[in-house]
Order: structure tokens, then sequence, then C-alpha cells
């Protein structure tokens, strides 16, 4: 039977409550003491091999139980990226359904990750301080990632419409220990990490984790070689005062992959797809570049000055500097008449060359101080957080202008001579942001008896942006830039966020959240003249839920429903062009997701995600202005970035006491990549598995990635998609002294 469209939230409401009947969770028992794993100072997952987590740092200000977060929470911890030899962000992100990749939307490169629809570029966090630069992120330092969902501006400030993303980096420990991993696989892949931990005392410690890899793809030309390296150095553990200091220098020189362009699916179509080339195909330049430098440092000083109280203070600053020069292609033609389709031999098919040449240099400086107090009122306790964020973001462009050759103009899709870029080039531009944030923020965790708690919070942010623009006058011939700035704007934002939760006892949990978010014009630290004098987005979810446990605790199931809605979306009439604050758009739909050991040797990680995206309201009736401004929707239409099923499982069984096999997939369904449902990349379904020889002192594992060699888009905007490389195998020897 075919489901409505109208009916995925009452579907969802039934599931639901299904899930949270009683008789569904009988029998079970949950591990004797696990309250007190909530005051733990720290996430630690470094020493398990098991795919469940105890609790994560992206709940609140202090880690906490994944039962005690009225949100839905994902955690891939070190077990399963090393399983998985997922060595990126995006390869991670793959566990998570719900999330979709951009590719470089409105300029932007590295990650772009999308989030239940909706951009989480800069809602990516690195221990809980916002991670804003232009570059693809590599695991090696990661200990675990967090996908906390929904609007969380209460608890991260601006941004976080579909949610955040926090990297939880390893930190040193008392445990000494040495790790070697070295990776050769399939088309010229070699990667070599290193992890080293030494205790200094008997409450100190040293660890530096390095990285480097040289890799080459199934697609053509494509090659990237980065490093890194992770210092970190941690004193007073497990004493009333501890003091961390780290630090991530990570430098990437990697060959930008834009893809294939669109193209109809027949003459006269109106749906565009990714014109139907050969997977390996590659149109850009060979001396295309994104070269990549990151400079992350970070202090910490947490302080017990009683059982009930704890102050804690962190800085950290980020410098990000990008050279990007990608050549992606303009709107394919024919040659000769009529509109070029998916049917046509790509011999008569050309595109034009795009050729984009910008400097960018980022930089970060914030300090937070928290203070946790424990209050006992009468038989209510509480748990309650203030704090202080003040920070500065700075952003420089320089934008570079080519005067290519002719015969560099286009570039034939069935002949694609890629050559290096020719021509002259001219500094267009420069544009220099600045902004200012300082904020307040206070939560109460009330627990009220042992069934019932409330989780309760206002955050206000005031965030002050200043621009300046120095445009230049280019020689003749050159194209005309003619993109402004725009002037000063500061914006206030006052966001909550309130929660139920009843847990009848250890084994069940359930609840209902609400919360707010704000998304100001400058959120990413730029501003245009049409966007900046607008007051921020506001947006609101509430989300029900329940997380259960099983087998003794070591199976843990978790769903919800959940309605987000931007109420004031930014929206552009499509005749005159003027963006006002007058759309509303809106994802529903459904999460399930377990994790754990079925027994003993076998684990599993899955979840599934339902997500129903619509503009409720635009400018925009039509559909006319498709092209004139990144902010206009279609008024009924699909909105973009959300597959309708999404969904993921990955599962390893241990047998003879030193081997370990299992495997996985990952599936979407149709997604269209604008407002319009006029350009849309197909569904897919991916293979991965592993086969492991484990031994106490190493550890011998083959991955098998997109096993049956599918040709598939993941990242993907309006105008381009990039296939994923093809069938690839990686043998990684890790070697522990």
């Amino acid at each position: 039977m075919q489901m409505k469209k109208s009916q995925p939230a009452l579907f969802a409401l039934l599931a639901f409550q299904q899930l949270a009947n009683p008789a569904f969770a009988q029998n079970t028992v949950k591990p004797a003491d696990t309250k007190s794993e909530a005051a733990l100072p720290e996430v630690v997952v470094a020493d398990s091999a098991d795919y469940l987590p105890g609790n994560a740092s992206i709940g609140g200000k202090a880690p906490a139980l994944l039962r005690d977060i009225p949100q839905t929470v994902t955690v891939i911890n070190r077990e399963v990226l090393n399983a998985q030899a997922a060595n990126s962000m995006t390869e991670a992100l793959r566990n998570v359904p719900g999330i979709t990749i951009a590719a470089g939307e409105g300029g932007a490169i590295g990650d772009n990750i999308n989030l239940r629809g909706f951009s989480a570029r800069t809602d990516v966090f690195m221990d809980g301080f916002r991670d804003r630069g232009q570059y693809t992120r590599d695991t090696f330092s990661i200990e675990a990632v967090e996908v906390l969902k929904g609007p969380s501006s209460m608890l991260f400030g601006r941004g976080s419409t579909g949610g955040v993303i926090n990297q939880v980096s390893k930190k040193p420990s008392l445990k000494e220990f040495s790790e070697v991993n070295v990776s050769v696989g399939s088309n010229d892949y070699y990667r070599g990490t290193l992890d080293l931990n030494r205790p200094l005392s008997a409450t100190a410690a040293a660890r530096v984790e390095v990285f480097v890899q040289d890799t080459k793809s199934t697609r053509d030309v494509v090659r990237n070689q980065d490093s890194g390296v992770a210092p970190s150095l941690r004193l007073g553990i497990g004493t009333p005062t501890e003091i961390t200091l780290s630090g991530l220098f990570q430098r990437n020189h990697d060959l930008p992959d834009y893809g294939f362009p669109f193209v109809t699916t027949s003459g006269a179509g109106t749906v565009r797809k990714p014109v139907d080339a050969p997977a390996n195909r590659y149109y850009g330049y060979t001396d295309d570049h994104f070269d990549q430098s990151v400079d992350v440092v970070s202090a910490s000083l947490r302080h017990k000055i009683s059982a009930e109280l704890t102050v804690r203070n962190q800085t950290q600053y980020s410098r990000y500097d990008i050279s990007a020069s990608p050549s992606p292609l303009g709107t394919v033609t024919r040659v000769g008449d009529g509109v070029p389709s998916l049917t046509d031999n790509l011999a008569i098919l050309n595109a034009p060359r795009q050729d984009r040449d910008r400097n960018l240099h980022d930089t970060t400086l914030f300090n937070q101080t928290d203070l946790i107090a424990k209050i006992q009122t009468g038989a209510i306790a509480h748990t309650l957080t203030t704090g202080l964020e003040v920070g500065r973001d700075s952003y420089r462009e320089d934008r570079y202008v080519w005067n290519t050759t002719a015969a560099q103009a286009a570039i034939n899709l069935g002949n694609p001579n890629n050559g290096t870029r020719q021509g002259s080039r001219s500094l267009s531009r420069t544009v220099e942001t600045s902004a200012d944030t300082i904020a307040v923020y206070i939560n109460d965790e009330i627990d009220l008896n042992k069934q019932w708690k409330l989780v309760g919070g206002l955050r206000w942010d005031r965030f002050k942006v200043a621009s300046s623009l120095n445009k230049l006058t280019l020689p003749t011939g050159y194209p005309v830039d003619t993109t402004i700035a725009s002037a000063p704007k500061t914006d206030t934002m006052l966001n909550p966020r309130a929660g139920v939760i009843y847990q009848p006892n250890e084994m069940r949990s359930y609840y209902l959240s609400y919360g707010t978010s704000s998304n100001p014009s400058a959120e990413a630290v730029t501003q245009t003249a049409s966007t900046a004098g607008l007051d921020p987005e506001k947006n609101r979810s509430i989300e029900a839920g329940t997380k259960l446990d099983f087998m003794d605790g070591a199976v843990s199931f978790n769903s919800a429903v959940f309605h987000v809605e931007k109420t004031n979306a930014r929206t552009t009439n499509a005749l005159t062009g003027i963006v006002t604050l007058d759309g509303d758009v809106r994802v529903q739909g459904l999460e399930l997701g377990v994790v754990g050991r079925i027994t003993p040797a076998w684990q599993i990680l899955a979840g599934y995600t339902l997500l129903e995206g619509k503009v409720l309201k635009s400018k925009d009736r039509s559909g006319a202005g498709t092209a004139a401004s990144p902010y206009v929707y279609a008024e009924g239409k699909t909105l973009q970035n959300t597959p309708r099923h999404s969904a993921s499982v990955w599962s390893t069984y241990s047998f003879s006491g030193e081997w370990e096999a299992g495997g996985g997939l990952v599936y979407s369904s149709l997604r269209n990549v604008n407002n319009f449902e006029d350009a849309v990349v197909d569904g897919y379904t991916r293979f991965d598995a592993t086969l492991a020889y484990k031994q106490k002192g190493y550890d011998v594992r083959l991955n098998l990635q997109n096993l049956g060699d599918k040709k598939y888009f993941e990242t993907a905007s309006g105008g381009r998609a990039t296939p994923v490389k093809g069938r690839s195998a990686i043998i990684t020897i890790a070697y522990r002294f």
C-alpha cells in the first residue's frame, strides 16, 4: 500500500506510540549504576570496543547520559571509525541518516553538510567550539563524532537549524599506549597514522596524533596529499583542578572534484540530472587545487570548588588559510539547436568553464566560562549551568578573475581536454568582515523524582558584523564582478529550550522537547547587500521520542517524531529580486535507531530517517525565479536536500576469538537539489564490507568500499553532482607497543 504524502506525521505518531508501549521493553535490565557516569568530566571511549556510547558531551555543557538528552543524538565512536576505515568527516557521517552533502553551494568549499534539510556548514564544532573553517576534516585526532538533531541555539549560539555536529578530540590519559597504523589500498591509496600517549606523573599525561596520506581515486586526475599533527597536554588528572592544552595543525593539498553538470532528462523535459558520463571522467583543469592550512589551539581549565560547584574556562583560537582554484562547468549546450539531454551523445555537448580563484583567511577567537552547580531544594535536585561566551570572527576574501584563452573557454563532455589553466588573472575584489559575539545563558536540569525530569534553558546573543569592500577596476577583457558589500549590522537573538523526560525505570526513557534557533544573515561571517539589512531567520522544533535499553543494557533503541519550521525564511521576489523574510519552510518526519551488542560477538549500528520537507510559503509561487537568488523557494515544492527515505546499517561479528567480519549498507531515496523539484539525483544503495584478524599487539584489517562499484552521487547541488569513488580495497595494519 502506498502512503500518501499527507500521512507521514500520522504514521510517525502511531509508530512512536507503539514503541512507547511498556510491553515493548519488558524483561530487560539496565546496568546497576549508570547515573554516576553523568558526573564524569569527559567522554571516555578510547578503550571501548563497543559501538554503544555511554554518554555524550553534545547535549549540554557537561557530559550526560544519552537517555537524559531530550533530542535525537547519534554518536559515531572510534570503534566504528576504525572498523569502517572512515578517515574523513563525510565518511563518518554516512552512518547518520538524514544528513546530505552539498557540492559547495554559494562558493563554499570543504565539508558542506545538510542536516534534516538545512545547511549545517557553520554548525560543525570541535570540543564545543565552532569549527567554522572551509576545509576537509580528517578523523585522525577524533575520538567520536556526535550529532545532535534539531534547533539548538540555546546550547550553541547562532545557526543549528537542523542540528549540530561535534568532534570530540582524543585526550591524554594515565594509561601508556602507542599505536601505528599503515594503510595501503587500490588506486594508489597510502595512509599512515601515529598515536602516542605517555603519563608524565601520577596526575599528568601527554598525547600526540599524527597522520599523513597520499590518495588517489577511481576518478581521473583527483588526488589528495594531506598531513596533520594534534598534540595535547593534560595536568591535574583526578585532582580538583585540571588543565588541558591541545592543538590541531593540518595541511591539505587537494585537487577539487566538481563532478558533472546537469542536463535535462529528455529533449523537451524539465527535470535535470547529472550528465550520463563515465564515472571516472574528470572535467576540471589538472592544476586545480584546494590548499587548506588549519591551525587550532585550545586551553581548558576546570576547577572543582566543592562537590556541588564546578567552574570551567575554555579558550580556543582557530586560523584557516585557504587557496581555492576550482573550475566547475556552467550550463551545458548542444552543438547545433535544441536543449541538451541525457539521451544525447556526449560528443555533441559542450560546457563553459567557470574559472574561480580565491584566497580565504579566517580567524576565530572565543572564550567560554561556565559555572555548574548542583542544588538540592527539598526533594528536588537541580543541575544549574550558567555561562558567558565572548568571541570574535574575522574573514578576508581575495577574489581573482581569469582572462582565459578562447581555446579553454569551453570543454567537450565527450572528449575533454583537461590541460592546465592558461591566460592571466587579476585581483577583482577584497572583502573583509568581522563579527563580535557576546552571549549569556542559563540551563537547569531538574530531577523532580526518580521518574520525572525537566530541562529548561535560555540564551541571549548579541552578534555584530561589519564589512568593508575594496573593489578594483579591471583591465579590458576581464569579466565584471558585480558583487558588493553591505552596511554594518547588529542582531540580538533570544533562544529557549525546554524538555520533559519520563523514566519509569532504568531501561526506559520518554521525552518531549521544544527548541528554537536563529540564523542571522551574516551567520557564516560574510554579507551581501541584498540580505545584510534583514533580521535573523527564526526556527522552532518540537520533538517526541523514546530511548529504550535491552539485553542488560547491551543494546539501545531510539525513536522520535519531529517538526522543524523556519517561520520567516529569506525569500526572493522573482520579479524584483528583493529579498524579504516572507518564507515558511517545514521539515517533519521520523527517526529510528539501534546500536549495541546483540550477542557478545555481534554488534550493530543502524538508523532510518523519514523526511517530509515542504516550502509552505514563498514570494515565488511559480518557480519563475529559479536562478535569481539562492533564497528563492517555489511555494508548494519539496525542500531541497530532504530525501524522503534514508537508512544505514553497519554490523560486525567476531568468531574464533581472533577474527571479525562484517559490513553494511547506506541507502537514500531520490533527492531534490534545489527548491523547484527540477534538479534531482537518483537514489542509491551502497554496500561496504570488512574482515579483520585481531591479536593483542596488532590487527590486520581489509575494507572493501562501494563493494558493488555503484555509480551514484553523494555530493550534489543544483548545478553539479560528483560521483563517489568506485570499488576500492584498503588493507590496514595496526601495531600497538
